[in-house]
């Protein structure tokens, strides 16, 4: 991905998250893998409906340093998942309704829904809190993210990664679905979740088919 093309995809899916309701005014954030060697990253305390490419905050992946800007207080949460995980292409930072709720509560979503299983992973787990921006936070994400394509921040909010700037949106938009069916389903009497062999199994299938169709034919 060029550089051009990476400033044009954090602008356009900035204005996507704020339409469906992923994020409300300037919180959350969003990047893009540009190279080997950078990301794009959505600048700190923006308005993204009306962010411009030449907004966007170019950051050297190893040693932190940033271009044109200041970019988001969650930098290093962001450069230390692309550093473990080469498979992510991209990473989006939300506080959605019921996604938030339940990283309030501090409550692992099981798996409940085949597209739940399937795009994040076997349960949607919690990271322990920690200061926003802190290295201390972005470790902890990292253990929640093991295995998975999503994670609750406790008192936060979520984050959903993804091998492509649509896969992570589609993901973060699955988060937030999954948490507000499980909210509904535990005042319907209690949420029945799927078998740990079959989570697990989806979340590969998914991982492995799907890799060369495209997140959004999947289902």
């Amino acid at each position: 991905m060029t550089e051009a093309e990476a400033r044009a995809g954090i602008c356009s899916a900035g204005v996507e998250m704020v339409r469906s309701g992923l994020v409300a005014g300037t919180w959350g954030n969003l990047s893009l893998r540009c190279d080997g060697e950078r990301i794009a990253i959505s600048p700190s305390g923006f308005d993204y409906l009306a962010m411009g490419p030449g907004d966007v905050v170019m950051v050297d992946l190893f040693t932190g340093t940033a271009e044109g800007g200041r970019p988001s207080t969650e930098k290093e949460l962001h450069l230390e998942i692309y550093r473990r995980r080469p498979e992510v292409q991209a990473i989006v930072h939300t506080h959605s309704q019921s996604a938030s709720t339940m990283a309030a509560v501090r409550r692992e979503v099981p798996p409940i829904l085949d597209d739940l299983a399937q795009i994040v992973g076997p349960s949607l787990r919690v990271a322990d809190y920690a200061i926003p921006g802190t290295k201390s936070m972005a470790r902890r994400v990292l253990r929640a993210l093991s295995g998975r394509m999503a994670a609750l921040m406790a008192n936060h909010g979520a984050i959903a990664l993804g091998r492509s700037m649509a896969e992570a949106l589609l993901c973060a938009t699955i988060v937030e679905k999954g948490c507000r069916v499980f909210i509904e389903a535990e005042f319907l009497g209690g949420a029945q979740r799927l078998g740990r062999f079959e989570a697990r199994l989806m979340h590969e299938v998914y991982l492995r088919k799907y890799s060369r169709r495209g997140p959004e034919r999947a289902g």
